[in-house]
Order: C-alpha cells, then sequence, then structure tokens
C-alpha cells in the first residue's frame, strides 16, 4: 500500500461514505502503513471523524498536525511507535489502545494520562482515579518541589535588574539543575517525572518570574539535561561521524597515550565515528564512550543522583531511540583520499600478519571509535573492557546464512555499551549512564509473556560497572527495564548460568562473587530479583568461570592474588560461602605458589582451563577434573594446577589482557601491549589432552598467528601504546573483536 488516497478513505468508512467531511468512524488498519502515509491535508477534511483505527501498521509516531478535533476513540495497537505526546493535539480522545508497541513504557502511559484531561479507558482499564491523581496530586507535589528547589539553590543567583545574558544563563542551570535533583515516586517513572518537572520549571521561570522561555537548548545542553540513561540511534552518532581513510602505506604515529600498570584510566566518550578498516575501501569513524576495566581510574567517577527504590525490586523506565543503520561511505578517489589526509581525519594501513606457522587469513573490516566521552573524536583515552556476541534466538526468523552466525555483539567502555553489527560496521543501538563506567556485559534469552497472554523469547543484557549496578536491558525492545543495586564496590565482571537463565553471578571489588535470580519480568516490565549465595574470596576476582561439565555445582575465580574454586550448589543452607579449593601454579623459582594474580580465565573445553598469571608471559593450560579431583574432601583446600601446556606469549609485565577461548573451533585468544592479537589453534592438542595420562608439553606451544595492528593516524598524529584489553570471536570463529585501550573497537573478519 502507498500512500492513503480520498478513495481509500471513503472506502474503508464505517459505513462507507461519499464525503470525507461525514466519516464519523475509519477503519485503517493493517494497511502497512507509515507515519509519512498520514497526510495532514487529506486527514484535515475529516472533521468529523470520532472512531480511528490504526492498529496493525507499520507507525513510529504521529505527525504533529493531523487536525482531527472531534476524535474520541483511537486505536493504535500492534505498531512502532515510540512518543505519545503527539497524542495532544486530540483533546477530546476518551478511549485510546495502544498495546504491542515495544517501545512504549510506563511512563508513556503517565504522559498521556496527564496530557489528554478526558481520556477514560487506556488500553480497556478505566483510568479516570489514577489520571486524576497524576494530573494534580502528582503535579502540586512537583510544583511544590520545583519551587522550593529555586528559592534555596538559584532566588540569590539572579538580581533583581539582570541582562538577558544572566537570565539565559540562570534559566540554563536551574533546567539542568533541577530535572537532576527533583525526584518523585518509584524509578520506573523517573523518565516521567523528568519530563514533568521540565515542563513545570518552564512554566514557573515564565509566568512567576517574567523569565521568557524557549524551550529548546542548545544541542549540547539538551544531552547534559538528558536523564542519566539515555541511549543514542546510529542516525544521531552519524552526525558526528568523521571520514577514515584506508591508505596503502604505513604512517609512524606521534599520538602516545601512557598507562598505569595497576588500573588504567578510562574515558567516557560520545562521538561515534564508525572506522570500517579495509585494505581496499574507505570508511567512518565512530566515537564513542566505553567503559573501563575493573581499575583504578584517573578520573573520580562523577556521583549519580540515587534513584529510589527497593533493591532489587526497581522498573527504570529508561527508553533507547529505535536503532537505525548507518552508512558506509563510498569509495573515495585518490584525490579525495589525500585531500581528506592533509584535513586531518583518520587514515590507516594494515600490516601482514606475522609469526606462526598457519595463516588464518583475518582481515580487518571496521575500526570503531563508538565509545567516545562527550562525542569527541578527540578521546583515545578512553578504556574498552568486555564484549560478548548476542545469542540467538529459536524463532527461525532469521534466514540469512551469514546473520544465523550471529553478528552482533555488545561492547562496554566509558558510561557506554554498544550493539555491533560485525558485518557492517553498524553501531545499532547505544545506551549510556552519564555516571556509570562499565565493566562488564553478559547475555541471557527470558521466555517473557506479553500483553495478549503468549510467551515470546527475547535477548536480556546485563551490564554492570563501578557504580555496583546492574542494569538489565532489553534490547529489541530498546529499553533498560531494571536495576539491581548487587555491590557497594565496582563490580568486575558478570555471566549468566548457562542452565538456569534467569541465575547472574556478579564478581565484585568488594570480594564477593554473588548469585542473583534477575527473576522475569511481566508484560509491564515490573520483576524482583534476589540474592541467592555470597561468595568470600581473598581478593578481587577478576574473571569468573562456571564449569561446563557441571554449571550448577562449581564456579572457578581468577583474583588479583589466587586461583579459587567454590561449590555453588543450591540444596545447601549455608548462603554465605567461603572457597573450597585454592589452585597452586609454577613460579619463577621452579616451585609452586598460590600467590599469583590470575587476570584471564577460560575454559577451551569440558575440562581445559587456560588461564594466565603474573608471571611474565604466562598462559597456561590445565585440567580441571585432574586438579579438582585430587582436592579429595574437605574445604579451602590448596591443590596443585595439573599443567598441561603453556602457551608462548608476550613478555610483557602489564596486567588485565585478558584472554578468551572459542571451544567449537579449539582456539584461544590473547592481545598484548602492542595491539597484536595471539592466535593458537589448539586442536590437534586437545585429544592427548583428553587421556588421564597426558603429560605436560615441554615446549611452550607458539600462535598459531599473530594479527598485527594496522598503522593508524587521527588528525596527523599516530595512535601509540595500543594495549588490546581483550579479545572474543563469534561461536563459528567468523569475527574477531578487538578491544583497546585507545577506545578503538577492531573487528576482523575471517576468509
Amino acid at each position: 500500500m502507498s500512500k492513503i488516497t480520498t478513495e481509500l478513505l471513503l472506502e474503508r468508512a464505517v459505513p462507507r461514505s461519499t464525503r470525507l467531511r461525514k466519516i464519523e468512524t475509519l477503519n485503517l488498519s493493517k494497511l502497512q502503513l507509515k507515519t509519512g502515509d498520514l497526510d495532514p491535508r487529506l486527514f484535515s477534511r475529516l472533521r468529523h471523524l470520532q472512531k480511528l483505527d490504526l492498529s496493525d501498521n507499520l507507525l513510529d509516531k504521529f505527525p504533529n498536525s493531523l487536525t482531527l478535533p472531534d476524535l474520541r476513540v483511537l486505536n493504535c495497537n500492534n505498531n512502532k511507535l515510540e512518543d505519545v505526546t503527539a497524542l495532544k493535539q486530540f483533546p477530546l480522545l476518551e478511549e485510546l489502545t495502544y498495546e504491542n508497541n515495544v517501545y512504549l513504557t510506563l511512563n508513556d502511559d503517565y504522559k498521556v494520562m496527564f496530557l489528554l484531561q478526558n481520556l477514560r479507558l487506556l488500553n480497556g482499564k478505566d483510568i479516570t482515579k489514577l489520571a486524576n491523581h497524576v494530573r494534580r496530586v502528582n503535579s502540586r507535589k512537583l510544583t511544590s518541589k520545583v519551587t522550593a528547589h529555586w528559592e534555596k539553590f538559584f532566588r540569590d543567583q539572579l538580581p533583581e535588574q539582570h541582562t538577558a545574558e544572566q537570565a539565559k544563563s540562570i534559566k540554563k542551570k536551574f533546567l539542568k539543575s533541577v530535572q537532576t535533583n527533583v525526584v518523585c515516586g518509584p524509578s520506573s517513572l523517573s523518565e516521567f517525572t523528568r519530563w514533568r518537572v521540565k515542563m513545570i520549571a518552564e512554566e514557573f521561570l515564565s509566568y512567576s518570574l517574567g523569565l521568557e522561555l524557549s524551550t529548546d537548548l542548545e544541542p549540547e545542553e539538551k544531552i547534559e539535561e538528558n536523564e542519566e540513561e539515555s541511549t543514542e540511534s546510529p542516525s544521531e552518532a552519524a552526525e558526528d561521524e568523521g571520514q577514515v581513510t584506508v591508505t596503502p602505506s604505513k604512517r609512524k604515529r606521534n599520538h602516545s597515550k601512557s598507562r598505569s600498570k595497576s588500573k588504567r584510566s578510562r574515558t567516557q566518550a560520545n562521538t561515534k565515528e564508525e572506522a570500517v578498516v579495509n585494505p581496499r575501501k574507505s570508511s567512518r569513524l565512530q566515537d564513542d564512550p566505553a567503559p573501563d576495566k575493573p581499575r583504578s581510574s584517573n578520573q573520580p567517577a562523577k556521583e549519580a543522583t540515587p534513584e529510589q527504590g527497593d533493591e532489587g525490586t526497581q522498573k527504570n523506565g529508561e527508553q533507547f531511540p529505535k536503532g537505525q543503520s548507518n552508512r558506509r561511505s563510498s569509495q573515495l578517489t585518490e584525490e579525495q583520499k589525500s585531500q581528506e589526509q592533509d584535513n586531518g581525519f583518520v587514515s590507516l594501513t594494515p600490516v601482514k600478519n606475522s609469526k606462526g606457522k598457519e595463516d588464518v587469513s583475518a582481515e580487518p573490516l571496521h575500526f570503531l571509535q563508538c565509545h567516545s566521552k562527550g562525542n569527541s573524536r578527540e578521546d583515545f583515552k578512553t578504556q574498552l573492557w568486555s564484549c560478548v556476541f548476542e545469542p540467538l534466538l529459536d524463532s527461525g526468523a532469521r534466514k540469512d546464512p551469514v546473520v544465523s552466525s550471529s553478528r552482533t555483539v555488545a561492547t562496554c567502555g566509558g558510561e557506554s555499551v554498544c550493539l555491533i553489527d560485525c558485518e557492517t560496521g553498524t553501531v545499532l543501538k547505544k545506551y549510556k549512564v552519564a555516571t556509570e563506567e562499565f565493566f562488564s556485559v553478559a547475555w541471557t534469552t527470558l521466555t517473557m509473556a506479553i500483553s495478549d497472554g503468549r510467551k515470546k523469547s527475547h535477548n536480556i543484557l546485563a551490564a554492570a560497572g563501578r557504580r555496583g549496578i546492574v542494569k538489565l536491558i532489553h534490547v529489541a525492545a530498546d529499553f533498560c527495564y531494571g536495576e539491581i543495586k548487587a555491590h557497594k564496590k565496582p563490580i568486575a565482571t558478570v555471566c549468566f548460568s548457562p542452565t538456569r537463565e534467569t541465575h547472574l553471578f556478579t564478581a565484585s571489588y568488594d570480594k564477593r562473587i554473588a548469585l542473583w535470580d534477575i527473576g522475569i519480568p511481566d508484560c509491564d516490565y515490573n520483576f524482583k530479583a534476589s540474592q541467592l549465595l555470597v561468595l568470600e574470596s581473598l581478593s578481587i576476582p577478576l574473571r569468573i568461570a562456571l564449569v561446563p561439565t557441571c554449571p550448577e555445582q562449581y564456579l572457578l575465580a581468577g583474583c588479583e592474588s589466587s586461583c579459587l574454586a567454590w561449590s555453588i550448589k543450591l540444596d545447601k543452607e549455608q548462603k554465605n560461602r567461603p572457597f573450597e579449593a585454592i589452585f597452586q601454579f609454577p613460579d619463577e623459582d621452579g616451585g609452586m605458589t598460590t600467590s599469583h594474580r590470575v587476570d584471564g580465565l577460560a575454559f577451551l573445553n569440558d575440562d581445559v582451563v587456560v588461564s594466565k598469571s603474573s608471571k611474565l608471559g604466562c598462559i597456561y593450560l590445565w585440567s580441571w577434573s585432574r586438579s579438582f579431583d585430587a582436592k579429595g574432601k574437605g574445604c579451602q583446600r590448596t591443590v596443585s594446577a595439573v599443567i598441561l601446556a603453556e602457551l608462548e606469549w608476550s613478555t610483557t609485565d602489564m596486567s588485565y589482557l585478558t584472554l578468551s577461548t572459542c571451544p567449537a573451533k579449539g582456539y584461544v585468544f590473547c592481545g598484548d601491549e602492542k595491539g597484536s592479537v595471539w592466535m593458537y589453534n589448539l586442536s590437534g592438542h586437545t585429544p592427548a589432552w583428553s587421556s588421564a595420562k597426558g603429560k605436560r608439553s615441554d615446549k611452550k606451544i607458539p600462535p598459531a598467528q599473530i594479527l598485527q595492528w594496522p598503522e593508524l593516524r587521527a588528525k596527523g598524529e599516530q595512535l601509540s601504546e595500543i594495549l588490546v584489553n581483550n579479545v572474543v570471536s563469534d561461536p563459528t570463529f567468523t569475527y574477531l573483536v578487538v578491544l583497546t585501550s585507545v577506545n578503538i573497537t577492531a573487528i576482523w573478519k575471517k576468509s
């Protein structure tokens, strides 16, 4: 169906009509209508329309000037609506339904209750009493708080004889401050509260103080005054994108970034410059903030305004703008390339892979700068820490053989979490918390009830960091529906149980690992989280892994000064538990020690553990079963790890360069202090290790290949000291995602 015509309107009228002005009931459902199909000039002729059915279409919003002065009943079920404020143009509306619009939340319900004074029924429910409370009681409370905030903090700042510039300055400061500090009601309604507070504050300044308001702030301040949690779509990011040119010749770098040996400083950046790095294609570089890892930050985190609600029972109501696709830049001519280089844009040169007997034939696809602080293209300090590929849903909806191999990855660093399509380099969605540093992300799939009673599987993303709070994000709905105040200190890493989809482990700087049941949210996103276990550690847990053969029984953790294992069986009454085993490894003097930092930990298969410890260039492969079985009965026993092999790696003394595995392909990946990725193909070794008599390899196993960092220049300066904090492949080893210390996400693809 293209656009709505006069003939269509007359035909879909109930009953059919010969003139538009006579139509009172109109059914435009199931026509695949988009917002652009609603022509205000045509609809303005429907002067006496009282009932309108727009259900089962593709509307994402309403035009602001439909001019339906007599509209009383509106049905918008099963669309893609993202905002309801345009409905205020229908002041006589009495009945409204917009169920199954996944982007609308409880906050939108409250907005329409306030905006539509005659509304009686919302989604089939009588909201008369609640609406009166929202319009009167809630408004009185907020007005009182807004007035008090002015009197206490801003009244004395405005002189009686003030200039226009002074008034403008005070106005902006007040609007920003009042939205941040005036809180009323549950945190699930925080978006609605900020929306009303801004409205009340503008009216207060305009009418009480005679300050004329133009409610449209400058773009920068709109960003600053946004709620603490917000999201950006790729289209918004594209406005800040700079061109990145791929050149055939190497270039030296001058842009040096220092790095501490303990915890590296992180910067939160929000400029999106999408850099598609391909030797043959020009590309864009995307800037955005990236969360840091659990290390000390040189920049103290800004304190967030506390949100109300009981621990583990919040429903937040932060909503993402719907993701849109970024366009890849077109091929540049040589003249354009040289011109852009002169203008100081980013350019890079791929470096051939070195070392190793095997050529994996991986080529760089994209370099993305999508975690920048303040959307700054100058941000090459924000550190990126964690990335996880999105699991596939069993819906069978994806038929593309490439897409079916999971090419969407969640990355975190600084104040933001991004969802990236690895093939196109598009930042699909972005979630930001201005006062947070995200250190870890994890996926789970929950079977949730939808409004008509049916159940559907949805992927949920958990993100956590410096504030000790876990954010729960319903990705398909672009909606952060809740949070769990899990710890009082930063959370270093999180992971979900592979067998119990609601069980989430959080490892914190408080030297504890907590197991949470996050619950399943209902159709209104109400949920209740509960703490099931607390595991006590000797030092800060940096990496955690559930034992593949018994994920409901044992958890292994690499910590600042040890490697520990706990029993996590829920049939025991003891909620707070000490560790069951502490593992000792070879030290530099040839002896065995339990005191060492384990900053990398993962299972290669059901039994083989890969761990990276503080000894220079030391990555061990060892047997979980043969090591743990030697423990025997009892608690807190010291056991020697049964070493199967050692991997040849960098001799750096830099900590927190973590490793990962691809069990399906038998690969281990680990980055180094030079931006390189060491790849080990161990599929030929695992059969020998599975034998109970398998002995330790005498020689270190070299990498199959080392992917070297391409030459990358930003505004004429060369980036240097690029540390690879994390590197992760998808389950089929099609894509390799590399997270760095310089706010660059590199995506490689295996040919």
